[in-house]
């Protein structure tokens, strides 16, 4: 059965450390494809001021455009709001006719810090894999983390990453003090925010 990875985010903008984290993750990991899903509604960001919807879709749409392992899936835009993790990762196992070990949730070290505080915690590491990006020289405390979410150590697949530094926020403000977010997101990217003067 093919493995399929998943990473979400708000992607406002997309940037070359969302592309470098799934590719790492499809290569060390032996996915079949990676599933870029743009937040629709995410709860945790109920407050903050988004790019519609249609914008950030056309951006990872371009972004994905050299991959063919790469692909835009719309599962949290073409349903109403509040989305979770775990609703997610439900209806694209439907879709796909996954297993849970052969479906992937590609995420940072940082949120899996945090995710005792997600929907359903519990629930959500049967229903998937976790694939977490983190630096060779920082590893999340698995035994305290375990405390609240038993079993979560055999449920993890580690992914190194480079050393590299990226924000979506971080490009936003770049563009505003018309500075360079050259090689920081695809060049079909820049060009459509310019085009849309997005965040300027």
């Amino acid at each position: 059965m093919a493995k399929i990875g998943i990473i979400g985010g708000t992607f406002d903008p997309i940037h070359s450390g969302h592309l470098l984290i799934a590719e790492l993750a499809r290569d060390s990991l032996n996915l079949e494809r990676v599933l870029f899903v743009p937040a629709g509604d995410p709860p945790h960001k109920q407050s903050a001021a988004k790019t519609a919807a249609h914008h950030r879709c056309r951006i990872v749409e371009l972004a994905l455009e050299d991959n063919p392992a790469f692909e835009l899936s719309r599962v949290d835009l073409d349903r109403p709001g509040p989305h979770y993790s775990i609703d997610t990762v439900a209806l694209i196992r439907s879709q796909f006719n996954l297993a849970a070990d052969d479906c992937y949730f590609i995420i940072g070290s940082d949120s899996l810090a945090d995710l005792p505080s997600w929907r359903q915690p519990n629930e959500f590491i049967a229903a998937c894999r976790l694939a977490v990006a983190h630096r060779p020289e920082y590893r999340p405390d698995i035994a305290t983390l375990a405390e609240k979410l038993p079993g979560i150590g055999s449920r993890l697949d580690w992914v190194e990453i480079l050393l590299v530094e990226y924000s979506s926020s971080m490009i936003r403000r770049r563009i505003k003090a018309g500075q360079s977010v050259r090689y920081q997101t695809p060049a079909n990217v820049i060009d459509y925010l310019y085009q849309h003067q997005l965040y300027r």
